[in-house]
Order: C-alpha cells, then structure tokens, then sequence
C-alpha cells in the first residue's frame, strides 16, 4: 500500500512540474472551422461558441484581448475550461496599459510585460496543444504605441516574445499583431503597413521567419465600406499583400489569422453587410492559409465599436443571424489531453483504502488553481 501511494505521488509530481515536450503543429494540415468572433469579455463565450459552432460547425475560434492588470488566474482559467468545454479556439491578444479613449494611445511595452505575460499564460490549462498568442496591436498607429509608431522597437519586442514565451513552452504559437491596412506614412503619427514590416525585417533580419502566424487586419477600407470585389491593399484582401511580402523576406507563407475585420453599418446595412460577408467567406478569405476569421465585434453597446458590433441593444441583428446560418464545418483541432486532476481523482475513487485525510492531501497537490498559481509563481 505504501509503495503504491509513493508510485502516484511520484507521477502527480512529475507531471505536475514537468516542461512540456509538444511542439507547435500547423493548423491548416488539419480540418479546420475558420469560422470565428472577436469578443471583449471572457463572459461573453457561451454566445459567441452558439454563433460560430452552428450549421455543422465546431471548433471555432475566438479572438480575446487581456490587459497587463487582468492576470486573474481563477478568471483566466475559467475562460480556458469554458474554451475547452463548447469547443472553441482561443486567439489570446496581449495587451498593455492606457486608455486610448481618455489617455489618447496605449503603453509602449517593456520586456517585463513580456515575461509576466508569458508566465502567467503558461500557468493555465489551454483547450488545444496550440497556445495562440497575439503581440499586441496595430503597432503601426502612433496611438496604439505610446504616441509614436517604433516599428523597429516592435521588431524587437515581438523577437523578445518569440523567444521568451518558448522558453517556457514550444506550444506556444506566436502571431505577430494585426497592423492598421488604412494607415499611410504620417511623420510620428503612423506608418503603411508594408514599410512598417520591411523596417522590421531590417530591425531584425529574418523576424518573420520567427514567428508562427501573422494577423491581419482585413478591414474592407476605405472607411469601412467597401465592396468585398475591391482587390485594393486597403480592403479584405489586404492579407494577400501581407502574405507576399512575409514570402519575398523569407521565402515561406505564414499561416494567416484575421483577427479583424467588418462593415460599418454607419454606411452599410446590416442586409448588405450579411451578403458581403457571404461573398468574403466564398472568395477573399476561401484561402487555404487563412486559418481564422473573427469579426469585430462580437458585441458593443456604445461608441465607436457599436458600428460593427453583430449584438445591439442586447438583441440579435440580422447580421448575427445570417452569420449564424453560414454553412461550416467541422475542426478537428490537436486537443489537450485530459488533465491531471480528473485522473488522478478518479484512481483516488477506485482506490478504497486511502484515508479521508490522504485522499484530501492528493487532492491539495493536484489542484489546478494551486498548481498554476505555483508554475506562474516559480516561473517553470
């Protein structure tokens, strides 16, 4: 007896604390749902997986931001178990501090906000072997970077990330934040999309051979508005220019997530907007590398978001509804295996002999709260 609890300690312990040996595999080798959403809050993905896993679909995704304050592990993980159990991809976009609305731009990050962000994502339990990480935002706009566009400061920011989040994880899959398509070269305001890159790529020479995948923003531009035929750099095809300049620096496609796209319904109808959809999904974005597509937005009651939101005074729009009708497939993403907890409780259960006070103490060490918050903690 006291040799078997020894043999399940030892195995809770090793795996408990032992780094993990997956590596990133390529979403598009697999059959892929690409349907998906951009939402705001973690509350918000019980709707979200009804919209984009309906009409045969499952395994959509979702785009989430999370802000450098926001690292609640109870809340976090909650999300992930939620991901996990209607079946849904997560597409974690890091954030800094800042009020763009109040403060007029966002906190230019430092490599600290790398590290903590990389440990505190690696303490969680993620629904599939992949773990999407976007790095941060625009950053080709002066106010989504502290005031000024730095796209060699980016360059190393983003090879910083690279290498510190798989440090701590190879499954953790990097995607290079979505930049601006509408933005144009304005000293010290913004920069185009495609010199932004090249100034990267001169920054850090092969950065795009680094990552895992490129957002895009395929924003049908200009002003949100226009006809999903437009082949212009600035509209849903964007990710198409994107695309070949990442080839022509490094000789390889990278797969592609749009993390952001969607009409103004200030200039398009809803009706309209549900067609054009329809359109984007049967040509532009019928892609084989695309591996998402989320909207923005999922919902947005007030301000400048509420143009494209698909939920407007907490009711359905006829975009959600036509969105929610679009035929879709299938994902068969690689998923984590079964965790720790719910193996060991159930040898706990068929185990007779094990006191109250032992089965609570195996309980205790394979907790998952207490066992992320120590792998954040100790940084392993």
């Amino acid at each position: 007896m006291n040799k078997l609890l020894i043999y399940i300690l030892v195995f809770v312990l090793f795996v408990s604390f032992s780094k993990s040996a997956f590596a990133v595999y390529d979403p598009i080798t697999f059959q892929n749902n690409k349907y998906g959403i951009h939402i705001l809050f973690p509350e918000e993905i019980g709707e979200a997986a009804h919209l984009i896993n309906s009409s045969g679909g499952d395994w959509g995704y979702v785009t989430i931001p999370i802000r450098a304050s926001d690292k609640n592990l109870e809340k976090w993980q909650k999300f992930m178990d939620d991901c996990a159990r209607l079946h849904v991809i997560p597409l974690v976009r890091i954030a800094t501090e800042g009020d763009y609305f109040t403060e007029g731009s966002w906190e230019i990050p430092s490599n600290y906000y790398i590290i903590d962000f990389a440990n505190f994502l690696n303490s969680l339990n993620w629904p599939t072997k992949n773990r999407y990480v976007i790095i941060f935002n625009e950053t080709n706009r002066g106010d989504e970077w502290g005031g000024i566009p730095d796209p060699r400061e980016y360059a190393k920011i983003l090879d910083y990330a690279v290498e510190t989040f798989k440090q701590r994880s190879d499954k953790f899959f990097i995607i290079m934040g979505g930049l601006d398509n509408a933005s144009v070269d304005i000293y010290l305001k913004s920069v185009n999309q495609f010199n932004y890159m090249r100034q990267m790529d001169e920054e850090i020479p092969g950065i795009f051979g680094k990552i895992d995948g490129l957002a895009v923003h395929a924003y049908p531009n200009p002003a949100f508005s226009s006809s999903p035929y437009y082949l212009g750099v600035n509209g849903i095809f964007s990710f198409n220019y994107e695309q070949d300049l990442v080839k022509e620096l490094t000789g390889k496609k990278l797969p592609i997530f749009i993390t952001e796209t969607g009409w103004s319904s200030d200039s398009i109808s809803l009706e309209t907007q549900s067609n054009y959809y329809k359109q984007a999904f049967s040509n532009a974005w019928n892609d084989e590398n695309i591996v998402a597509v989320t909207p923005f937005i999922f919902q947005s009651e007030q301000g400048p978001f509420r143009q494209f939101s698909f939920i407007k005074d907490n009711k359905k729009t006829t975009l959600y509804e036509s969105y929610l009708n679009f035929s879709k497939i299938k994902g068969q993403p690689q998923i984590e295996p079964q965790t720790l907890q719910t193996v060991v409780k159930s040898v706990v259960l068929k185990t007779k002999f094990f006191s109250d006070e032992l089965t609570k103490n195996l309980y205790n060490i394979v907790n998952t709260r207490a066992k992320n918050f120590f792998k954040w903690l100790l940084n392993i």
